[in-house]
């Protein structure tokens, strides 16, 4: 039942945004790292309907909505792991 919760929370924003909107309570931590590993995976990968919009797109997208929409932290985690990563984890 945690990852059940946890997936079934990650589309919640801290705002209020986002969906289930019924859902009352925090957010799990777990749930605010998915959301935003999940905005820079779905942003900078190949979908059908579109192609990669790049990494540098799906950072400025968490960076906008870092500590109003997404959970400071887990921004700033994400920002780190890229960075040191490079360009070379993204192709």
């Amino acid at each position: 039942w945690p990852i059940a919760d946890i997936v079934l929370n990650h589309h919640r924003r801290l705002d209020g945004s986002g969906y289930p909107s019924e859902v009352e309570g925090n957010i799990p931590l777990e749930a605010r790292i998915l959301c935003v590993a999940d905005i820079v995976e779905a942003m900078s990968s190949h979908r059908p309907y579109r192609p990669p919009l790049g990494i540098d797109k799906a950072l400025a997208e968490i960076e906008a909505g870092k500590g109003t929409k997404f959970d400071a932290e887990c921004v700033e985690a994400c920002v780190a792991v890229v960075l040191k990563k490079g360009d070379f984890f993204w192709k």
